[in-house]
């Protein structure tokens, strides 16, 4: 586990401080200070090295998104998006690999885990909204995740573009998931 641990760690820091194309796996064993060899007897490819930081990086954004929504309401529809949106990019921000593996290492097995966190996230969402009374009860779960699908690919413009993600597309992802779930939200005086 520790030399498994170690691995991970040090593919970490060189996607940080390499991007995802210098976070081969001969790097990581140089910086391991281990045959690649030894690399091969925990990962069998570099796919599965990603797959298993992208893990570690969803069991977190998934504890963050569900804190945020135990918190005390947000006001309005756009404050909900807002502030999930600022988990993302916060989180992103903060670990530079988690946003290099999620846009820029796209393998079956990662496009595999953001789905499913996706999905998952979007019936979260979904369900926390129709309880607020933001979107009518009947949303169908396909809106939440299609404005997942939206986010995901905003954020990788955003990412792509400037590395800390460009301000300019996060604030464009806000207004346009804002402005799609506005057409299934809850009328004024509709709900009483």
């Amino acid at each position: 586990m520790e030399r498994r641990r170690a691995i991970l760690d040090a593919a970490e820091t060189l996607l940080v401080e390499q991007g995802y194309e210098g976070a081969t796996l001969k790097a990581v064993s140089e910086r391991v200070g281990i045959p690649i060899t030894s690399v091969y007897h925990y990962f069998s490819d570099r796919h599965q090295v990603d797959a298993a930081l992208l893990q570690r990086h969803i069991g977190e954004l998934d504890a963050l998104i569900a804190a945020m929504l135990d918190e005390p309401g947000p006001p309005t529809l756009r404050a909900a998006v807002d502030a999930v949106v600022d988990v993302f990019l916060e989180y992103f921000r903060a670990h530079r690999d988690c946003a290099e593996v999620w846009f820029s290492g796209r393998s079956e097995r990662i496009d595999e885990l953001v789905q499913a966190f996706d999905r998952a996230q979007g019936e979260r969402m979904r369900t926390f909204l129709v309880e607020h009374r933001f979107l009518v009860a009947d949303t169908p779960p396909l809106v939440l995740q299609l404005a997942f699908e939206a986010g995901n690919r905003l954020f990788d413009v955003a990412f792509r573009t400037v590395p800390t993600g460009d301000d300019v597309t996060i604030d464009e992802a806000r207004r346009f998931i804002t402005a799609y779930l506005e057409t299934y939200a809850v009328r004024q005086g509709a709900h009483d």
